[in-house]
């Protein structure tokens, strides 16, 4: 266990592996705690950890099926078959579901992907050279060569019928999205998040967030993609796409969650607007990231 270096002013961040005792975890959820934390563990395991009920509010985005190889024993994303990949992640926000307060609210951001057409591995793009991987799983059962598998809302589906409440889709758009090679469709320019929430009533702050005009906000966000200075990470998480789950779904010291931390958007966001964030990854590079982030962050 380590403790991340911060502005003395703010409240500390405890760094944990998966390997450590019990008590260090359970201890962030005793009353007065003002600590954050950060363990590097499967999202599974060290949620069972957790005791049920503390969190207001989980926003995280999950790997999406067969488009990275993290190369990391227990990863979610490159199962077999596409009902695998649901089902892990169902489990996997089963455990949130049981771990959020009962007015509590998860916000998922997913992306979409498209059948392999039999091939096992993936050319690097010329525009995208992250996305070559030695091996894929094989086109799922009923589907054809080229098809979108439509992962976004099979996953959304799943859940409500595990007892989620599915309460909106929200579409990202994306203004600097990433061409594309193909010639015989579209540019995919956007991708979803879903509002669930635990209970049929739930907290929501309808004007935290206010659009153009002081409007109420709308279900289209207009986001750019973001990169972190100085890191070669793919998938980042905008802090613009955070920050309006976070100010609409928590009161400022509540306690946010990401069990798919990354490269620690999502605790970023928590500390800029004085909440408190715990944070799973399962790769210790992404954590050596996030703690660079926060620490700068913190910094100022």
């Amino acid at each position: 266990m380590a403790t991340l270096p911060s502005d003395p002013a703010a409240d500390p961040i405890e760094v944990l592996t998966e390997s450590d005792c019990v008590a260090p975890i359970t201890n962030l959820f005793v009353p007065g705690d003002t600590s954050s934390a950060i363990v590097v563990g499967d999202v599974r395991r060290v949620l069972a950890r957790i005791p049920s009920g503390v969190f207001q509010t989980c926003v995280t985005s999950p790997p999406y099926w067969s488009l990275r190889d993290y190369g990391l024993d227990g990863q979610i994303g490159l199962e077999a078959s596409i009902n695998d990949y649901l089902d892990a992640l169902v489990t996997a926000f089963g455990e949130v579901r049981r771990v959020l307060r009962n007015d509590g609210t998860l916000w998922l951001n997913i992306g979409d992907s498209y059948t392999s057409g039999g091939r096992k591995w993936r050319a690097p793009d010329k525009k995208n050279p992250g996305r070559a991987m030695d091996t894929r799983p094989k086109t799922p059962d009923g589907l054809k060569p080229k098809d979108l598998i439509g992962v976004p809302w099979r996953l959304a589906f799943k859940l409500q019928e595990a007892g989620w409440y599915l309460r909106t889709e929200i579409i990202w758009n994306k203004p600097n999205a990433q061409p594309e090679s193909v010639a015989d469709r579209p540019t995919r320019s956007h991708e979803y998040v879903f509002l669930l929430s635990k209970s049929e009533r739930y907290y929501y702050d309808i004007d935290a967030v206010r659009g153009p005009n002081d409007r109420r906000q709308r279900t289209v966000w207009d986001i750019k993609t973001q990169v972190t200075p100085g890191e070669t990470n793919f998938a980042v998480f905008p802090t613009a796409l955070v920050e309006p789950c976070i100010l609409s779904a928590t009161h400022p010291t509540d306690f946010v969650l990401d069990p798919f931390f990354g490269t620690g958007t999502t605790g970023v966001v928590a500390r800029e607007l004085d909440r408190r964030f715990f944070g799973i990854e399962l790769h210790p590079e992404y954590v050596e990231i996030a703690k660079r982030r926060l620490a700068c962050s913190d910094s100022g």
